[in-house]
């Protein structure tokens, strides 16, 4: 299945993409995509309904403005350095732990919304990735057993202002979090959609012109891995959010480093999990 949530910020209503690409409103059988839907055996019984009313749901328009695909999680916890070439174009050792920050939850935002470069901002940056979206609690569970724990994947990007980041002082999360660092889909996918999240093409464009052109399998932890970890450290919970890195390409590693500025346009994607399309603008 392919969820998506759609319709005004703060308004949005849950809907799925049906294999012909059209979009159907599944209000009728969900209040949202949260921690009770996933929890509560939500994926299961929406493929049920799906089978018996995907037909006849109302159609949603293609001109309908997509939310991200889940409600504002718990947390998104984000994991730095785990791509080989990103760690080497940073000049930074590859680590031999996963590397865990947070992101404010109240950056995410849908695929196609514009990122606001936040008040002072000199230094936004962008970095496609693969978001892990949580289906069942999970605390000190085993690599083995990891996936079992996953609702499905999404396309992310994990916007970075790098001058907050990493020259004032404290942690990454001050460089994360501002409103719309964090627009999530188009659309989430369960695991029957992606059959090997480690091996999956991902690219980023500014302004037309590539800047990241990778694989997951370029990733140093793996998702089983990642899931695994973090679990050690704190409980996921349903509808919680893994961010697992970014490839070489960023602006900060580039020589000279390039930034973003308002009118600047940042396309991305991820093989079976769409694409999508910010455009910049200052805050105001």
């Amino acid at each position: 299945m392919k969820l998506i949530r759609f319709g005004e910020p703060g308004k949005e209503k849950p809907g799925a993409l049906l294999p012909d690409g059209s979009r159907i409103d599944a209000s009728a059988f969900a209040s949202d995509y949260d921690e009770a839907f996933f929890g509560d055996g939500g994926l299961a019984r929406l493929g049920s309904w799906l089978e018996k009313h995907a037909s006849s749901a109302p159609r949603v328009a293609q001109s309908v403005r997509l939310g991200s695909p889940i409600c504002r999680p718990s947390k998104i916890v984000c994991i730095g350095l785990n791509y080989r070439d990103h760690a080497a174009e940073t000049k930074a050792e590859p680590p031999k732990e996963p590397v865990l920050f947070f992101k404010a939850t109240t950056s995410l935002v849908g695929p196609n919304d514009a990122l606001v470069r936040p008040r002072n901002a000199t230094k936004v940056d962008w970095e496609v990735e693969l978001a892990v979206v949580i289906g069942r609690k999970a605390q000190y569970v085993s690599p083995q057993d990891a996936l079992q724990h996953v609702a499905g994947y999404a396309l992310h990007n994990d916007y970075s202002e790098r001058h907050f980041q990493l020259e004032r002082g404290g942690q990454w999360v001050k460089g994360k979090s501002a409103d719309t660092f964090a627009p999530l889909g188009p659309f989430l996918a369960t695991p029957d959609e992606i059959p090997n999240a480690g091996l999956l093409r991902m690219w980023l464009k500014v302004n037309g012109e590539v800047r990241q052109n990778s694989s997951t399998s370029n990733m140093i932890f793996d998702v089983s891995t990642l899931v695994s970890y973090v679990s050690q450290f704190m409980t996921l919970l349903p509808g919680d959010m893994i961010s697992t890195g970014t490839p070489a390409g960023v602006g900060l590693g580039m020589n000279p480093q390039v930034f973003l500025r308002a009118g600047d346009v940042v396309e991305l994607g991820i093989e079976g999990l769409g694409e999508s399309r910010q455009e910049v603008t200052d805050y105001k």
